[in-house]
């Protein structure tokens, strides 16, 4: 059984309260994004087009705000602890979708919550993510946060080869590795802003790295938010993002999870109850339907 110690109710607070700000900060940026100009697919003219819809500024004003606490979240516990609980922001992206769409959740509705919310509690119970010694050899960095980004690269070009099938779903996939590294580097920063101050954290390449990530993974989930329906992208998005996420807290952070054969195979089940959650609430009817008239999605095949 965990131990209460382990656990900071702060954290929870944090890593919940950042999951409902970023889960409300999608429902409204697809909802504009939908909107946006097809020729803009994969492009920074996307986000330039975005910035004059005050709908889309008020969903980038709560992802961000779910970032900031996300990223306190992630200074004071485990990213293994944290990540699992950001997972969640889809049921608070549920909760918006089925105030505008009226939609109960039903049968589909409980079962992925039930999946979602015992995936985290069995993955954290099981797993008791716990603060260990950072690997310090850059070796270890480079080839996790390479094979991510290479990874995340090999999506978003087989994307831009089926943008009204796949497309979406793999730019979403993409932009949740990114997403998962991101978070590994803000916690990275964290530690240097405490140890060094500000001159500390601007003097390593990390805190430019987050910047670079964040906008890049910006691009590639409005463009999967322009050219298909929340229910296609969102899962994707949320459940790589954990796994990248605990993959670089294992990898290089020094989080350390019990390692038993019991253990693992409840981190495992949990981890794919997750993932199954997130799926069935993806999908769920009362995420918003298609993003796209029949006229628009030719369009977008004939380019």
């Amino acid at each position: 059984m965990i131990e209460v110690r382990r656990v900071s109710v702060l954290v929870l607070l944090l890593a919940v309260s950042a999951a409902c700000c970023v889960g409300f900060g999608f429902v409204l940026q697809q909802s504009a994004a939908q909107q946006a100009p097809l020729s803009d697919f994969l492009s920074f003219r996307l986000l330039l087009d975005l910035m004059r819809v005050p709908r889309w500024l008020g969903g980038i004003a709560l992802m961000a705000a779910g970032m900031a606490l996300g990223a306190v979240a992630l200074g004071k516990g485990e990213i293994s602890l944290v990540e699992p609980l950001l997972a969640t922001n889809l049921l608070f992206a549920l909760a918006l979708s089925r105030l505008r769409t009226g939609k109960s959740l039903g049968r589909q509705g409980w079962a992925g919550l039930g999946l979602l919310a015992g995936g985290v509690s069995a993955f954290i119970v099981a797993g008791e993510p716990r603060a260990g010694s950072a690997v310090t050899d850059p070796v270890r960095h480079w080839l996790i946060i390479g094979a991510t980004l290479g990874l995340a690269l090999a999506l978003t070009a087989w994307a831009k080869r089926s943008r009204l099938s796949w497309g979406p779903v793999l730019l979403a996939t993409a932009a949740g590795l990114l997403y998962g590294v991101q978070d590994a580097l803000t916690r990275i920063c964290g530690t240097r802003f405490a140890a060094g101050g500000l001159t500390g954290l601007l003097t390593g390449w990390q805190p430019y790295g987050v910047l670079a990530l964040g906008v890049t993974g910006l691009v590639l989930v409005q463009s999967a938010f322009e050219t298909a329906e929340l229910r296609m992208s969102l899962p994707a998005l949320t459940a790589a993002q954990p796994l990248a996420g605990i993959l670089c807290g294992v990898g290089f952070l020094g989080d350390r999870l019990r390692a038993g054969a019991g253990a693992l195979a409840w981190e495992a089940a949990g981890l794919a109850a997750i993932v199954a959650g997130i799926v069935l609430l993806g999908l769920h009817p009362a995420m918003p339907s298609r993003a796209r008239d029949a006229e628009r999605a030719r369009d977008l095949q004939s380019r």
